[in-house]
């Protein structure tokens, strides 16, 4: 029995290692027979690999044979290897696949072999050479690429004289999983998109999502106007969104309730004039460490919950918005995951795309909709609570608030102080609705969801309206705003944490990213982006006390 001489591994190894896809797919190789070839051991293994790239379920097969470092052993080997029907005489390691999972056809060409070996004298002389062919692997493992084969047709069957001339190809997608052909475009970019789109659905089934994009690194626009056009092509398993999924929904679930919970906080917490003083003193003084019985809080339950059904029944109608503006598109949405906040009740929700845009208008549109039915129904409880704040009827249901809160934005605090009056506004306390706060609160809700920024709904209206780069113009501008405290007073910080957390990323290209919004979507995006200014904006003391926004105390 001999010895082991050397061992080569390739960089691959290592991430066998550290990567979890590629873990499981290590320890899922079980030999399975052991054969002896004087002097030669053999190996051979079957891996069965899950339902990544193109493999799929696919067996793959390794056959690993170490060598002795005896002389009479090596010439065995070599006599081995040529009783086999391989060339090699030294020890190797392959990796063996159908061949309709590897890409070509077993008439026309071999598989590629690529070797890359490095000693470990660490090991000692042990293995005479351990080989593995990474590229391969890496490919496999990966995002499953689009069939050159299917390349081919579709350059001969879609492109031409008559709808895009193809004149260079190159990689597309995030790991260059598709094609991106460039080239000349031989009429209306619409009308072109379209036929294309239809071709390929005739010629390759329901197999391939095509986008037009602006072609990369342009250096003079379209002469019939506009930028020039690529068309990008992906499988449609690597470029549609997955579907939701069981943990998914838990989440989902578990987070709502924690708004719920937040939201009747945020109606117990209206209530500090009349709260016990140790609950008050507890919240209030740092100092204070002793935590006092929470049950003390339970008779005000049945009263904070006008208020929580408030914010709770804007954050629905916002969801409802898009939905409602998606379902006529076909385009589909995920649940909506809400996020808990004390101050405001909620931050809003994460509601993800399940299905690519088609066109940027309506992106802008499912965008728009949410904020604009949450805003709709915050301003009619506010305004209804500012009237009734103002009526001698309902001051038994009125709660007393700092007048400091009306501060907090400039357009809602003049809005009070023009319907209230400056008498009631200032002073140190005023006595207000409920709803004046459930309004306020889902005003500032939409306001914070409209920033420019990510994938927010201001983040993919701008994006829409306005293109990926003027995104990254207004987002640094609004990142800028929220770490000076300019937007969002207090709640700049948490706010821009759970962006960048969250939310920073912003939303894949529609299948036709080129083609503009429309002038009036432009408008009404701008519009929106300056009232979320002005609802965002606090007031400072001097303003504040010039306008009579609140009672300012000179120090």
């Amino acid at each position: 029995m001999g010895t082991l001489t050397s061992c080569s591994f390739m960089p691959l190894n290592s991430e066998f290692r550290s990567n979890p896809v590629r873990r499981a797919f290590r320890e899922r190789i079980q030999c399975h027979k052991l054969t002896r070839l004087r002097g030669t051991s053999c190996f051979f293994s079957r891996a069965r690999v899950p339902k990544w790239g193109k493999l799929k379920h696919a067996n793959l097969g390794i056959r690993m044979c170490f060598g002795t470092n005896d002389s009479d052993s090596d010439k065995d080997n070599v006599g081995a290897a040529e009783e086999s029907g391989g060339d090699e005489s030294k020890s190797n390691v392959t990796t063996t696949m159908p061949e309709e999972e590897r890409g070509f056809s077993s008439e026309k060409s071999t598989p590629p072999s690529t070797s890359h070996r490095s000693s470990l004298s660490s090991l000692g002389p042990t293995y005479n050479t351990f080989q593995v062919d990474s590229f391969k692997l890496i490919e496999l493992l990966g995002p499953e690429k689009v069939d050159p084969a299917d390349v081919k047709l579709i350059k001969d069957k879609l492109f031409g004289y008559s709808t895009f001339w193809v004149t260079k190809e190159e990689p597309f997608g995030d790991l260059g999983e598709g094609i991106l052909f460039l080239g000349n475009l031989r009429g209306n970019r619409e009308d072109v998109f379209a036929k294309l789109q239809n071709l390929l659905v005739e010629v390759t089934g329901d197999k391939y999502n095509l986008f037009m994009v602006e072609e990369p690194n342009s250096e003079s626009p379209d002469p019939r106007g506009g930028p020039r056009v690529s068309f990008g092509l992906l499988r449609k398993e690597v470029s549609d969104p997955g579907p939701t999924t069981l943990w998914q929904y838990v989440i989902a679930l578990l987070l709502f309730l924690l708004t719920i919970g937040s939201s009747v906080e945020l109606g117990i917490a209206s209530q500090i004039n009349r709260l016990p003083p140790e609950i008050v003193k507890y919240f209030t003084d740092p100092d204070v460490v002793e935590a006092p019985d929470m049950e003390l809080l339970f008779p005000f339950v049945d009263s904070a919950l006008p208020l929580a059904y408030g914010v709770l029944g804007v954050l629905l109608f916002h969801e409802v918005g898009h939905f409602l503006a998606a379902f006529p598109k076909q385009v589909k949405l995920s649940i909506p995951f809400f996020i808990p906040n004390i101050t405001l009740g909620s931050f809003g929700a994460i509601t993800q795309f399940k299905s690519i845009l088609p066109d940027r208008s309506t992106k802008v549109d499912v965008s728009l909709a949410g904020p604009f039915a949450g805003a709709v129904l915050s301003f009619s409880m506010f305004a209804v609570g500012l009237l009734l704040s103002s009526n001698p009827d309902t001051t038994g249901d009125l709660v007393q608030v700092p007048s400091l809160l009306f501060q907090g934005s400039l357009l809602l605090g003049l809005i009070s102080r023009a319907t209230l009056g400056y008498a009631a506004m200032h002073a140190a306390t005023v006595p207000i609705h409920p709803l004046v706060i459930a309004g306020w609160c889902g005003l500032t809700i939409q306001a914070f969801n409209m920033l420019p920024v990510g994938c927010l709904d201001g983040g993919r209206a701008i994006q829409g309206a306005f293109g990926k780069n003027a995104l990254v113009g207004f987002g640094l501008t609004t990142y800028t705003l929220l770490g000076l405290g300019v937007l969002g007073g207090p709640l700049s910080l948490p706010w821009g944490l759970y962006v960048l957390l969250c939310q920073r990323t912003p939303e894949k290209p529609c299948l036709n990213d080129v083609t503009e919004a429309g002038t009036w979507r432009k408008a009404l995006v701008a519009v929106a982006i300056f009232l979320v200014v002005l609802t965002l904006v606090p007031v400072g003391d001097e303003l504040a006390e010039e306008l009579g926004i609140g009672l300012v105390t000179a120090f």
